[in-house]
This record gives structure tokens, sequence and C-alpha cells, in this order.
């Protein structure tokens, strides 16, 4: 076996469906409002598939950003990995449909599904790869369809999620840049809390799922709130912690974007300004597994992530799950 490397992220690409959905145009389907939305989640705005679109077609296009940024071709993959809980079908994996809509030959591949937090646990299994010397180009992709499990007769979660996808290109580092270590946990006792739970063998689909709705996200708010802002924190300071880092360390704090009070709660518990902390829920919604590679495009955008900044990772996700990541960025 090859030495053990770092791995880093040399390229990003994101994409969101052009369609947009309002807080305005929820107020015309559900009893609810602009200022009531921004105020409970901080969301202005959420982009949605137009019918037939699904994850893997959104997947695509970030690939193909990414791969237009680190200038490579399909060709060059060694392994996909994609992160969702939307995919395009129970089987065959949506990893297989992006290979063969990319055209990457001799490329393998699977999907993963830890919720939202499901970007952080594909990044670190792709970073194993390369750090074990097996493969020298993984890309990861975080992408979900959100749309297509959501009531919208149900206000307590069609204000919150959105559409999206985000790619990244990992590959050795000859240098001390890189995914420098990662911390994840479950707890399946909160798998009450946040499910849907229709689908699945334990209640396939029939006509009494459908007419049950249970096939749509179902979630306990205060449940999830509770152990989101706990937990993040938590593990966030034990990952700090290990590496003989604080919060002053810290150049960017890239939070899940499921909600602006937890991000905001979880920051004041880190002592992290909230200078840096990146916050785009207003324009994305939470779109699950792309969050993560939304909000490091964000803060390329805003020039709060360059070539050596250290940034913190965090997500929590249904499960529950939840995973941290501490990465100095590479480009």
């Amino acid at each position: 076996m090859s030495q053990i490397v770092r791995a880093k992220i040399t390229a990003l690409g994101t994409y969101v469906p052009p369609r947009l959905l309002t807080n305005a145009d929820l107020e015309k389907m559900v009893e609810t409002s602009d200022q009531w939305i921004i105020e409970r989640v901080g969301i202005r705005e959420r982009h949605i598939v137009d019918k037939g679109v699904a994850t893997s077609d959104l997947g695509v296009q970030a690939a193909k950003r990414a791969l237009a940024e680190r200038g490579i071709a399909p060709s060059d993959l060694e392994a996909i990995i994609v992160a969702t809980v939307t995919p395009d079908m129970l089987f065959p994996c949506s990893a297989c449909l992006v290979q063969h809509k990319l055209g990457a030959k001799r490329v393998w591949g699977f999907d993963l599904n830890a919720a939202c937090s499901s970007f952080l646990y594909a990044l670190q299994v792709g970073s194993r790869f390369i750090a074990s010397g097996v493969h020298k180009k993984v890309m990861v992709i975080g992408a979900d369809v959100m749309s297509s499990i959501i009531d919208y007769t149900d206000r307590a979660t069609c204000v919150i999620f959105g559409d999206g996808a985000g790619a990244v290109i990992l590959e050795p580092a000859e240098d001390s840049l890189g995914v420098i270590d990662f911390l994840h946990e479950v707890d399946g006792s909160g798998g009450c809390s946040l499910f849907m739970p229709g689908g699945g063998s334990l209640n396939p689909a029939s006509h009494e799922t459908v007419n049950q709705k249970m096939h749509y996200v179902h979630q306990d708010g205060q449940a999830v709130f509770k152990f989101a802002v706990r937990k993040m924190a938590e593990l966030c300071e034990e990952l700090l912690k290990r590496n003989g880092l604080t919060s002053d360390d810290i150049d960017v704090f890239v939070p899940h974007q499921a909600n602006k009070r937890i991000i905001t709660a979880t920051a004041d518990r880190l002592g992290m300004p909230i200078e840096k902390v990146i916050i785009d829920i207003d324009r994305y919604g939470n779109t699950t597994s792309a969050t993560i590679p939304l909000a490091m495009n964000s803060a390329r955008q805003q020039g709060k992530l360059n070539k050596g900044d250290l940034a913190l990772l965090a997500a929590v996700g249904a499960g529950f799950t939840v995973g941290t990541a501490l990465v100095r960025w590479a480009y």
C-alpha cells in the first residue's frame, strides 16, 4: 500500500435549476407570509426543478463545471461518489446515471446517504481513497431534488427546501493544503424526528402509503433545531481541540444551510464572529446534500475562501447524522 497522503480539493462546480420559488409564490400556496418565513428560517427564495429533471441531471451539470474548472476530462476520473437523499430511483444508483451522462469511462462509483450530512461523509470517503493511494482523482457530488419529496400543502416543510448540486474533485496534495481532519457521529434515536416513512422495505409504495402522504418529508422542527445546534457546536469544538485549534484560527465557517437561526446559534456557541460565517440560505433554501458545496462557492464569490485559508465545515442531518471537517483550501 502506498504511503498515506492528504487529499485536497482541486476544483468546485455548482448548479441550481433556473426556476425560482419565492416566498411570494408560497404565500399563494399555503398559509404563510414572506415575513414569517424570513424570521423563522431566513429564506427568501429557492430553486426548483422542472418536471422530469432529476438528481443526476443536477449532479452532471455541477460535475461538468468542476471538470471545466480543473481542465480535465470525465475519462480522467477514477471514482464518483454521489451524496444524495433523493436518488433518481432506488436502483440503479445515481452515480451510475451520472457516469453514463458524463461519459466517464473506466470509473466506478456509488451513492451515499447520510441526509444533510451526506456531502461531508462522502468527502471523507473520497479523501480516504486518495490518502490510501488507491486513486488520484475522485469526484464527490452533493445533489438533491428535495422538491420531489415535499408536501406543498405542509407549511412547516415546504418553505424550507430547494434543489441544487455541487461537485468537487479530490486529488493528492504535495503540501500542507487539503482535508486535514474530520469528526462524524450518528444518533439513531433521532430517526423519528426527521424522516420519510414511505417507499422503503418497511412501507413499500402502495395506494395506502400515497393516500397517507408517507412519501413526503416529516419533521419535528423543535427536536431537529435543538439537536442541530448542540451537536454541531460540540463536534466542531472537539475537532478543533484535537487539532490544537480554536475558533480564532478558523478563516471561514461553512455550516449546513438548514435554518438561519441554527447557523447563528451554532456560531454563537463556538464564539465565531458572524463575518466568518457563510450564510446563503436566503438564496437557495435547504438543498440538503448540496448546501455545503453551494456555501463554499458563495464563500469564494465573497472573497472569504482563498488559497491557504482554513475552513471549518459542519452539518447535521436526519438520522440523526452529524459531520464536521477541517479543510485548508488548496487553490
